[in-house]
């Protein structure tokens, strides 16, 4: 992997991972046309980058959350309908389903790898998108109000990201949003979601980057990938959060439309 494909790599997988677009459908795609093999190692270090976007972004909120769970340990795991304590006590709900996902993840690779499939997940995203928008409007609960329910259904449609260019944060706003979740706090508890996410994945294939041992061999591609992921990564997080503020969020189901099906005709041309 050359320089400049890793700085775009890079790129791609921070604009992609906030963005309701899929980061691994674009990373595939990307990949495929500039014919870079998959590297598990820079695969990791991208994610990590975006991990660390995300505490950055929201890093007054990760505060909040870490005084909320101490205060659930001290408290006899009691919320007293406490806005930070029941944020907690969601996130939990919701991140529990990817367990499963980590189960389910090697296989839905085997058989989900082909391009075609990813341009399927992206017009399945685009139908998310477009009905969490067009049917359901600006609800209004939030950590305070929302039932621990609904936590659990936004977990399950996590699921759904497991598909190739299924967007997980697109799928998590849509199920927010198709919940009743307050807008911004659809988006804001999708991303606050997004650091167990990302965090278990860095975990599950971080001895799959030992065992492949490249970061040592040559680790400028990664580093430059590392920075570019970060960079786009907290730009993305500002580009979300300033159009859902402007009810933009359909215009990603159109370019997530356009996108797979353009990748959809080149892979049944190529055969």
């Amino acid at each position: 992997m050359t320089l400049l494909q890793a700085i775009l790599l890079g790129a791609v997988q921070g604009l992609t991972e906030f963005l309701p677009v899929s980061s691994s459908g674009h990373l595939a795609i990307v990949s495929a046309l500039m014919d870079v093999p998959g590297d598990v190692t820079f695969t990791v270090v991208v994610h990590l980058a975006t991990l660390l976007a995300v505490l950055i972004a929201f890093r007054q909120d990760v505060v909040r959350l870490i005084r909320g769970a101490l205060g659930l340990l001290l408290d006899g795991f009691k919320t007293r309908d406490q806005f930070n304590r029941r944020l907690v006590v969601m996130l939990v709900l919701s991140t529990l389903p990817l367990v499963i996902g980590a189960l389910l993840e090697d296989a839905v690779d085997r058989f989900f790898g082909r391009t075609l499939y990813v341009g399927l997940g992206l017009l399945i995203t685009s139908f998310i998108l477009y009905a969490a928008e067009t049917t359901h409007g600006d609800g209004t609960k939030t950590a305070q109000d929302a039932p621990f329910s609904d936590a659990v259904r936004i977990g399950l449609a996590q699921l759904f990201a497991l598909l190739p260019g299924v967007s997980r944060s697109g799928t998590t706003i849509s199920a927010g949003l198709f919940c009743g979740l307050r807008r911004d706090f659809a988006v804001r508890y999708a991303f606050l979601l997004s650091i167990p996410a990302v965090a278990g994945s860095f975990v599950f294939k971080l001895p799959d980057m030992i065992r492949a041992g490249t970061l040592s061999a040559s680790p400028l591609p990664y580093l430059a990938g590392f920075c570019s992921a970060l960079v786009c990564g907290l730009l993305a997080i500002r580009l979300v959060r300033l159009l859902m503020k402007k009810d933009a969020f359909v215009y990603f189901a159109y370019y997530c439309a356009a996108v797979g099906l353009l990748t959809v005709a080149v892979s049944m041309i190529k055969g």
